[in-house]
């Protein structure tokens, strides 16, 4: 089985990693939303990442996206077989397998150079 990996960041850096929960706390239903898409949920599946075993320092613990302000990580992951790798439409699935993931890469970009306020940082 080979596998193709979307990965942001292998562990985002504390202050981007607090910027992120941040979003998910004030935003969370943006985020169920693009997480369960149909596209993502059958490229892909459910996001993936290492994860804190309680709340994290400064949310609550019955907060109602708790599972998602857990994450210390966020990948999703897709595998290919050695039938769909040696397949002469491959690069053809994997652009296609990249575009699926292209709002979450799209949503992630924006909440990593934004402020609370939604103003550049950059």
């Amino acid at each position: 089985m080979n596998r193709v990996w979307a990965v942001d960041s292998p562990y985002p850096n504390a202050e981007d990693l607090l910027r992120i929960r941040q979003d998910i706390d004030m935003n969370y239903t943006d985020w169920r939303k693009l997480l369960k898409s149909k596209s993502i949920q059958r490229v892909f599946g459910n996001m993936q990442g290492d994860q804190v075993k309680t709340a994290p320092r400064g949310f609550a613990k019955d907060h109602p996206a708790i599972d998602l302000l857990r994450y210390k990580q966020y990948w999703l992951e897709h595998s290919f077989t050695d039938t769909e790798v040696l397949a002469p439409d491959f690069l053809k699935n994997v652009n296609k397998t990249y575009q699926t993931i292209r709002p979450f890469f799209n949503y992630m970009s924006d909440v990593l150079t934004t402020d609370l306020n939604g103003v550049s940082r950059l």
